[in-house]
């Protein structure tokens, strides 16, 4: 009798193990598929941004080094986005959208090719695949923040990190875009 209970306890604990193993990597796969978005939704920025550039470059010649800027942070932000660390990717993304700022303002300039429709256009596109871009980071978040709780509690957080489990980073905003916009007439 006392075998079969101590085996009990064997199998009702493994199970309990398995259950939580099976939960964590759940999860995991969630967070992945989160980043997976992210990845897809900054390739289609990437792809977009060569274009934008050619666009402005007929309008404005003169502002070279701006361009450049913009095309130096695109290469260094894929670069960053192949090294799948999410820290060098948020990073490299926020200089990233500092620089297309600056076309962006760059256009208040010339208002040719503020009218021109091929800018428009790309511009749309741009600002459509930042809302997608903020959302994929919105989910990407939940689900780093159910994947580090789940990790966190008891009596996941014994087994999980024994199993090789590691938090996940949160993606935040750049210092600059917590600064209050000031707003002048």
């Amino acid at each position: 009798m006392t075998t079969w209970i101590i085996l009990g306890l064997i199998v009702l604990l493994a199970l309990v193990l398995i259950a939580m193993y099976n939960g964590l990597v759940k999860v995991k796969n969630r967070v992945d598929e989160a980043w997976s978005d992210i990845d897809v939704q900054l390739k289609r920025r990437h792809d977009l941004i060569p274009n934008l550039v050619e666009t402005v470059k007929g309008y404005a010649a003169h502002e070279q080094a701006t361009l450049e800027n913009v095309i130096k942070a695109r290469n260094e932000a894929m670069n960053a986005q192949e090294s799948r660390d999410p820290n060098a990717v948020l990073k490299a993304e926020n200089a990233l959208s500092s620089t297309l700022k600056s076309i962006f303002a760059l256009a208040e300039s010339y208002p040719d090719l503020k009218a021109n429709q091929n800018f428009l256009e790309l511009q749309r596109e741009l600002i459509d695949t930042e809302d997608k871009i903020m959302a994929s980071r919105r989910f990407y978040n939940t689900n780093v923040r159910d994947f580090n709780t789940k990790l966190q509690v008891f009596p996941t957080n014994i087994f999980g990190r024994m199993l090789g489990f590691k938090n996940y980073s949160f993606f935040e905003a750049a210092e600059s875009e917590k600064e209050a916009v000031a707003v002048k007439f």
